[in-house]
């Protein structure tokens, strides 16, 4: 079980890296590469940002879930 969610903290760790580099920043950012760079005159921020966006915040979740998950299976194996 420790195996499995130390690859899966791997998995989401790297997902989560590329997500985060993927937002937009003060001078743009490798959203813009994919064409996420368009910006809304009325939302002011793209529906692709918007999204990128709730993905890396699931995203996070899942992978600080993971780690916790992690601790409390580490601490309690025998």
């Amino acid at each position: 079980m420790v195996i499995g969610f130390s690859i899966a903290l791997i998995i989401f760790s790297l997902l989560l890296l590329l997500l985060v580099l993927m937002h937009k920043g003060k001078g743009g950012g490798l959203s813009d590469m994919f064409g996420g760079g368009m910006q809304s005159s009325v939302g002011g921020s793209s529906v692709a940002e918007r999204n990128l966006d709730r993905i890396t915040v699931v995203v996070g979740l899942l992978w600080f879930a993971c780690i916790v998950t992690l601790g409390l299976v580490m601490k309690y194996q025998k």
